[in-house]
């Protein structure tokens, strides 16, 4: 690692819109020459799979104005300040869906673009969700909720008709490393 750390001088938010920041900052670099560096700066984010108790999985189909058109994925949001990632995936399940979650367990964080992002995504299995009360969806949220098998879930991702990344990363690992490891598949 010695010699490829960059050194910041200076940083400055460049541009700032409801959900995350464009970072600019001025840096040093390993051969000692400067330059600029920007960056999307977000608050970190959670992301569940949540397992009713037959086994279906609740999921998403959402409206995502970026690349105009209906999007499939699983129930995720952002931590709100000071907020526990756990009390996050609670709410967000909540939220987005009207299901609460019977038990949630951590399954992995990543980091999706580190090149050009700070954004984290925080992992969990929920079971035994049911739902419970009306979605609270945040004014730009446009959702409606399905239940879908996770072999069906699985076979979306592998076939490319799940485009969102954080939906495939998360349906993909749950194949292979939690059932690999003994879990139920659901």
């Amino acid at each position: 690692m010695a010699g490829l750390p960059w050194e910041t001088l200076d940083n400055d938010v460049a541009y700032s819109c409801e959900g995350f920041d464009i970072v600019n900052e001025t840096v040093r670099l390993p051969d000692g020459e400067t330059a600029e560096f920007d960056y999307l700066s977000d608050n970190a984010s959670v992301v569940i799979i949540p397992f009713t108790p037959y086994g279906k999985v609740v999921v998403i189909d959402e409206w995502r104005q970026a690349v105009k058109r209906l999007n499939r994925g699983l129930p995720a949001g952002s931590l709100e300040d000071g907020e526990d990632p756990d009390d996050a995936a609670r709410r967000e399940l909540r939220e987005e869906t009207g299901y609460e979650a019977g038990t949630l367990k951590h399954m992995t964080t990543m980091e999706p673009a580190n090149g050009f992002s700070d954004a984290v995504f925080h992992y969990f299995i929920a079971r035994q969700c049911e739902a419970t009360g009306e979605q609270e969806l945040d004014y730009n949220e446009s959702i409606n909720v399905e239940t879908v098998t996770l072999d069906a879930l699985v076979e979306s991702a592998r076939n490319g008709e799940i485009r969102d990344g954080r939906t495939a990363f998360g349906v993909v690992y749950y194949a292979l490393f939690e059932i690999s490891s003994g879990l139920p598949s659901w």
